[in-house]
């Protein structure tokens, strides 16, 4: 005679159901992760800019936009950049687009650099990105190494 009916236990398990689908999505927004995820991409991507550009021993570009960064080398040394640089896999350019509701800030506001040969950046100061979405993610690249770090 102890424990619960079978009307109280299905009572139970639809309000429990009913929380479950109304409070769930509150815990979970796309937009966070979005954020988060461009913004370790574009952390990673600089960091493959400025290795490529000291294995290559070439100038390698970074262009920046408020949704999108595109990265380009020099085909010669010493030149301009005019090639798109191929992504760690070697078949396409390595572009990145911002999704939806995130955008990408520069201090100083720029919107291109280079990293030279040694891998070190065409910067007068260290360059503070800051990705946007639901919050906001900084990173850093400084000036005399080019080392990009949060």
């Amino acid at each position: 005679m102890r424990g619960f009916s079978l009307v109280e236990l299905i009572a139970a398990l639809s309000i429990a159901g009913l929380l479950a689908a109304v409070a769930t999505p509150l815990f979970f927004n796309r937009l966070t992760y979005d954020t988060r995820a461009f913004s370790e991409k574009a952390e990673s991507m600089l960091r493959y800019a400025q290795k490529s550009a000291i294995a290559k021993r070439r100038t390698v570009c970074v262009n920046l936009s408020s949704q999108s960064i595109r990265l380009s080398f020099a085909s010669s040394p010493g030149g301009t950049c005019d090639q798109p640089l191929p992504g760690p896999t070697g078949d396409a350019a390595f572009d990145m687009n911002a999704p939806s509701g995130v955008s990408l800030s520069t201090n100083p506001a720029l919107s291109s650099f280079s990293f030279d040969a040694a891998g070190r950046p065409s910067l007068a100061s260290r360059l503070d990105i800051e990705i946007i979405g639901d919050s906001s993610h900084v990173f850093h690249v400084e000036t005399e190494t080019g080392y990009v770090h949060e």
